[in-house]
Parts: structure tokens; C-alpha cells; sequence
């Protein structure tokens, strides 16, 4: 099965382990010495409308992916990790 990143997007992460809703998935973190995607990161949630910045960021690697179905995506809850936030840069700022 072929899937392009818009796709992806739209599909729904669960934990396998407790069926809990984890999110969609934002962005991709990719090898770019093998061209393979290393893992999926998921934003963390608003806190307060986004006025106190957000929750960690939920990275998922790759090898934690057990399904890839129609509407969701299915992770083991082993080797999920946090991290902070990152701020997006402008392309013209350093």
C-alpha cells in the first residue's frame, strides 16, 4: 500500500496498548543518507488556547508501528518518547 505524506496526516495514531487516542501525525523525521522515514512526531496539545505554548511533542520511531490501516495507525506503547516543542523558523530567519 502506497500512502503520500497528505495521507498520513489524516490518519488517526492509537496505543495498542490501551486503545488511547495519541493524534494525527504532523511531521516526519527522515534519514537523508538512507531516504527512509525514521519516525512520525506528533505536536503536542495547546495549553490554555496557546496562550502558555504547548504540551511535548509525541515522537513515535518507525520500528513501534505495528498497522497502517485505511483511517489509523497502530503504534506499540513501548518506545514512545517526549520531547520539547520546537518553534518553527521562518526561511529567511536564522
Amino acid at each position: 500500500m502506497a500512502c503520500t505524506l497528505s495521507e498520513l496526516r489524516n490518519k488517526e495514531v492509537i496505543s495498542q496498548c490501551n486503545g488511547a487516542r495519541i493524534g494525527f501525525v504532523d511531521d516526519l523525521e527522515v534519514d537523508t543518507r538512507s531516504a527512509r522515514i525514521c519516525s512520525l512526531v506528533i505536536y503536542g496539545r495547546l495549553k490554555f488556547f496557546g496562550l502558555l505554548g504547548r504540551q511535548d511533542d509525541c515522537v513515535i520511531p518507525w520500528e513501534s508501528i505495528s498497522l497502517i490501516g485505511e483511517d489509523t495507525i497502530l503504534v506499540s506503547c513501548d518506545n514512545k518518547k517526549r520531547r520539547k516543542h520546537r518553534k518553527r523558523v521562518g526561511f529567511l530567519k536564522k
